[in-house]
């Protein structure tokens, strides 16, 4: 009886077409692809180093932390702030500009990252005599992938805002790695080097392949949300609503990956291997975060919009909890086995196992505010947003400088963790300056 009054409670959970209901759905569904999308990419990590060895892995790893930097970056905050403008507009009856935002978001990004894509080989090319030989041809390979990684970041967008989170996260996810690994093998079982060159044109395939299949789906998904019709277009207005977004989003993903890109200049690249192992292993855990992001922000802005702030604290209340148990649960399970699951990666990854511990305190310091960030950038507060990811990228940057050359791996692991916990801490204080809302996983009794 006890287990069937449980299995009744959990259904009802998610049962209904509450907001709350419809939210934690979306949140279970993110969760779950983003786990299966996990355990895709762990697998393939593991047989691409394996194949690979430490140091072209390494290599690897180096070039394609450029491409999601980069790729992060190029849409310049226009796929986020789909999340604020499609709701907006649908609500609204807008269906011209609903039409033109559909539009010109997919490809205003892949233009500008046409354009920096073809920046970037040229500079690659005019000073190769100065940079490693075995890094040119993989990041010019990397340019390649721009432009579908920027158009797959407004798809996504633009999916999220429906609730059709299977279509924003499965083709990146799950199939984009699995169809990587397809092609890796490919390369391997005809006799051909396993190279970081042959891992970046698998890339490079995959990218293409997936990203324009998802095009072709998700414009039949529209179809039937919005009806044909003519177009109108705000972009100055979108850009100028979107660039605080981007900064924030910048610093975001600035802060990210400068451990990994400061790390090259000091050491060789198979230690660098070792280190993007053990960050990918806790990654894991910030999965539930990503989760609970892709399924809340565009609550938040409906709620705000419409001036309902007792609804907007109690669903930032609860998008906080489902955020951080479940990271504190896995955290504790990837620190149990984790030198299990970095010795699958091959010889010597193992000794990576002390960096998870450091690694997990700044990962759980930014569970512990939820996804407070996308509260910010909903309700106008981009621009605090922005100054706070700054700041924590300058912390982060600085600590890599001074602690990465004395303590290699452990000083990137510290300057990572040290910036995290920052970052979490300005969150908190500017969420209840700002909004008066409580944005931290313990709360004192009123």
């Amino acid at each position: 009886m006890h287990l069937r009054g449980l299995i009744a409670r959990v259904i009802l959970l998610f049962a209904g077409e509450s907001d709350h209901s419809v939210a934690r759905r979306g949140a279970a569904s993110a969760f779950i692809i983003r786990v299966a999308g996990a355990a895709v990419a762990f697998v393939s990590q593991i047989v691409l180093a394996r194949w690979m060895g430490r140091y072209e892995f390494g290599i690897y790893v180096y070039v394609w932390t450029w491409l999601l930097l980069l790729g992060s970056l190029v849409p310049l905050g226009l796929c986020t702030a789909a999340q604020r403008f499609i709701p907006e507009y649908a609500a609204r009856g807008e269906l011209p500009l609903l039409r033109g935002y559909i539009f010109a978001s997919r490809w205003l990004v892949v233009a500008i990252a046409t354009l920096i894509a073809g920046t970037t080989i040229a500079v690659l090319f005019l000073f190769q005599k100065y940079l490693d030989n075995h890094y040119v041809v993989p990041l010019v390979l990397m340019c390649a992938c721009l432009p579908m990684h920027a158009l797959s970041a407004a798809q996504d967008g633009i999916s999220r805002s429906y609730n059709w989170i299977d279509m924003a996260l499965a083709p990146g996810y799950i199939v984009r790695p699995l169809v990587i690994l397809a092609f890796m093998a490919g390369f391997h079982y005809a006799g051909m080097p396993n190279s970081a060159l042959c891992a970046m044109a698998s890339t490079v395939f995959a990218y293409w392949l997936v990203t324009v299949a998802q095009m072709v789906m998700l414009d039949r998904r529209l179809k039937t949300k919005v009806a044909p019709g003519p177009r109108q277009y705000e972009t100055k207005f979108w850009l100028a609503t979107a660039f605080p977004i981007f900064l924030v989003e910048s610093f975001y993903f600035l802060l990210t990956y400068t451990d990994i890109l400061v790390l090259e200049v000091y050491v060789e690249p198979d230690q660098v291997a070792i280190y993007y192992a053990a960050t990918k292993i806790l990654a894991l855990v910030a999965f539930v975060y990503f989760a609970v992001s892709a399924a809340t922000a565009h609550r938040f802005a409906e709620y705000h919009v419409a001036g309902e702030h007792e609804k907007l604290e109690r669903f930032l209340t609860d998008s906080i909890k489902w955020t951080f148990w479940p990271s504190l649960a896995g955290t504790i399970g990837l620190l149990v086995t984790g030198k299990l699951l970095l010795s699958l990666f091959g010889e010597g990854f193992a000794s990576g196992y002390g960096l998870m511990f450091v690694l997990a305190v700044g990962l759980l310091a930014r569970a512990g505010v939820g996804p407070v960030e996308r509260l910010l950038n909903m309700v106008g507060e981009q621009r605090s947003c922005a100054m706070i990811y700054a700041l924590a990228f300058i912390t982060n940057l600085s600590l890599c400088f001074l602690l990465i050359p004395h303590f290699k791996l452990y000083g990137a692991a510290i300057a990572i963790s040290a910036a995290m916990m920052f970052e979490s801490a300005m969150l908190y204080l500017v969420t209840k300056r700002k909004l008066g809302l409580h944005a931290f996983v313990w709360k004192k009794p009123a």
